[in-house]
């Protein structure tokens, strides 16, 4: 959305702006990276992190089974918690042991089709499953904007993309195999054991491993995609329409800038055409660098902003939907997301913004609205009604306990549930209260693993065990 010329036109602006000032430092010296984990512990267990590395164990044992009956042979004798790792991009405590460690990476690929139905192993990251869709003519019906993700990470969790009328990946999951802890294999769908299989479409790998999945599909289309950078009240008075008319829809809500940036997705017959590498990263890089130079002044800031970001040129790209709708995010940061409902999502949008903007000078990461499809699975966040999302970020250096401490209130108050890969610090009362099958869901959960065997500290916190 920007080239990196003008990232560095930007911070060559700011500087003749602000002329050293010391008035900056103090919103530059919030980044302290925490200090970081020993690789190994004396007794020779490795070091386990996830991408934002505020999350890290020292597991006991590690397993990666290159079959089901490997796995489940394993399993039995593995030392718990027994914890299952996708490509660690959650934010919360999912994965953490001193236990056993589990990698699906060797069992991945399409294993078989019924239909228009893909047979998919759990092991299969979400940016390898584009194209072997597309070799069969056929696609996911959406994508959540990063796809690193393995296919159980993200219907563990409940990942998403955006669309007023697409469900979350878990809403295309027709049947799916399980190992429990005890090692049994068990396959539920409508007709073997639904309850399970409504269970563990969003199950935050409590009941056992996913070990494949059997997917809906779509006829693999060439996409339309837009960006562009406009006012923020302009995003918000016209977002509700928008997400009518688009296939997909999301836009970014940047803070001490007045702007948003907006993407939307068409299916088209053109031509497909080359798109440009992403400047997400000189983007953000920008609006850090204003952040550090000009924080001490809104206003100025925002002038600042304007100048620089507000005639940047539209985006257009024509190409398979697999290679548009995620991006590539190599910088890292900390996030919150939560999911409300659809008639308060733009306000409280707002509302954050707001707040960020008279509280917090040192935020400078875009703000993310989404709309999803409602599904049935249990613990979805989508279950019983459309919802809008909100995701709020921190860049991996900086303190992220405003997420906590002044977002996630707002959230609360207006029926947020939250993403269950990303930070929030809900535990078993507030969480029963926002999910009306959260009971059956534990019962099933004590059927599957009677001893608790695939539960860390945190889960046990989350669904109220010990």
């Amino acid at each position: 959305m920007i080239s990196r010329r003008t990232a560095l036109i930007a911070g060559g602006a700011g500087v003749a702006v602000v002329g050293g000032g010391a008035g900056a430092i103090a919103v530059a010296n919030r980044e302290k990276p925490e200090p970081p984990s020993p690789p190994s512990t004396r007794d020779g267990k490795v070091l386990w992190r996830n991408w934002s590395g505020i999350q890290h164990s020292y597991p006991a044992q590690r397993l990666a089974p290159k079959d089901e009956g490997e796995l489940a042979a394993a399993i039995k004798a593995a030392p718990a918690p027994v914890r299952v790792v996708g490509s660690g991009h959650s934010f919360t405590g999912l994965i953490p042991t001193d236990g056993t460690l589990v990698t699906l990476d060797g069992m991945s690929g399409i294993t078989g089709w019924d239909g228009d139905k893909a047979q998919v192993m759990a092991g299969t990251r979400l940016g390898a499953l584009g194209p072997a869709l597309a070799e069969k003519g056929r696609a996911m019906a959406n994508l959540p904007d990063i796809n690193k993700q393995s296919l159980g990470g993200a219907l563990g969790t409940a990942t998403h993309g955006t669309g007023r009328t697409l469900k979350a990946v878990h809403g295309d999951v027709t049947a799916l195999t399980l190992v429990t802890a005890e090692g049994k294999v068990i396959e539920a769908d409508a007709r073997r054991r639904p309850d399970v299989l409504a269970a563990a479409q969003v199950s935050l790998g409590a009941l056992g491993v996913i070990t494949r999945a059997t997917l809906n599909t779509t006829i693999n289309r060439r996409l339309k995609r837009q960006v562009w950078v406009e006012p923020l009240e302009e995003s918000l008075a016209k977002a509700e329409e928008r997400w009518a008319r688009h296939r997909n829809f999301e836009f970014y809500a940047v803070p001490f800038t007045g702007l948003a940036a907006n993407i939307t997705h068409d299916e088209t017959d053109e031509a497909a055409t080359v798109r440009t590498p992403s400047q997400d990263d000189a983007f953000l890089e920008v609006l850090r660098s204003l952040r550090n130079l000009l924080g001490f002044s809104t206003g100025m800031r925002k002038a600042a902003a304007k100048a620089l970001l507000g005639s940047v040129e539209p985006e257009t790209a024509v190409d398979e939907g697999w290679k548009l709708l995620s991006t590539e995010r190599p910088v890292r940061f900390n996030e919150m997301e939560y999911h409300l409902p659809a008639e308060v999502h733009l306000k409280v949008l707002a509302e954050v913004v707001a707040l960020i903007e008279k509280e917090r000078p040192d935020v400078f990461f875009p703000i993310e609205a989404r709309r999803v499809a409602p599904d049935d699975a249990w613990l979805s966040p989508f279950q019983g009604g459309e919802r809008g999302s909100i995701a709020v970020h921190a860049h991996y250096k900086d303190d992220y306990r405003l997420l906590f401490e002044l977002v996630e209130p707002v959230f609360l108050r207006n029926g947020g549930r939250p993403h269950w890969g990303k930070l929030h610090s809900l535990k078993a009362p507030q969480l029963a209260a926002l999910y009306p099958r959260w009971g059956e869901f534990l019962e099933v959960r004590r059927e599957l693993d009677p001893d608790g065997r695939l539960l860390n500290p945190y889960l046990k916190a989350l669904f109220g065990v010990g």
